[in-house]
């Protein structure tokens, strides 16, 4: 049985037009569907990798990095390379800046500004 939160995002999604009447996705097939477990697996060595070079997530006298700039390196050097590692060295350092990060005003608050991916053309 839906609860009251799916069928309202469900007719929300119907009259917005962004799904069509009777083809409402299953939320259980999407959670097998809209992941890559290889990603994971890879995020995951990397992070696992990065215990013993830089020390425990969340561990205090761990070292800051600068992961914003990491992040716009590494997305440059995928650009150029093509290299998909550099994907996941861009995960792995958005999720230790998430758990470890010290922006001055870090919150997390869900947001949907209309603001996209753009479609290639």
């Amino acid at each position: 049985m839906k609860t009251v939160t799916q069928r309202i995002r469900d007719h929300l999604l119907l009259n917005a037009g962004v799904i069509e009447k009777n083809k409402i996705p299953d939320l259980n097939i999407l959670r097998k569907t809209e992941w890559s477990p290889r990603f994971e697996r890879l995020m995951r060595d990397g992070l696992l990798l990065g215990a013993f070079r830089y020390g425990l997530l969340n561990a205090l006298s761990k070292k800051q990095f600068n992961r914003m700039k990491d992040i716009r390196d590494r997305s440059k050097l995928y650009e150029q390379t093509g290299n998909t590692e550099y994907l996941v060295d861009m995960a792995n350092m958005c999720l230790l800046e998430f758990e470890e990060g010290l922006h001055p005003n870090k919150h997390f608050r869900r947001t949907d500004d209309g603001y996209h991916t753009e479609e290639k053309r």
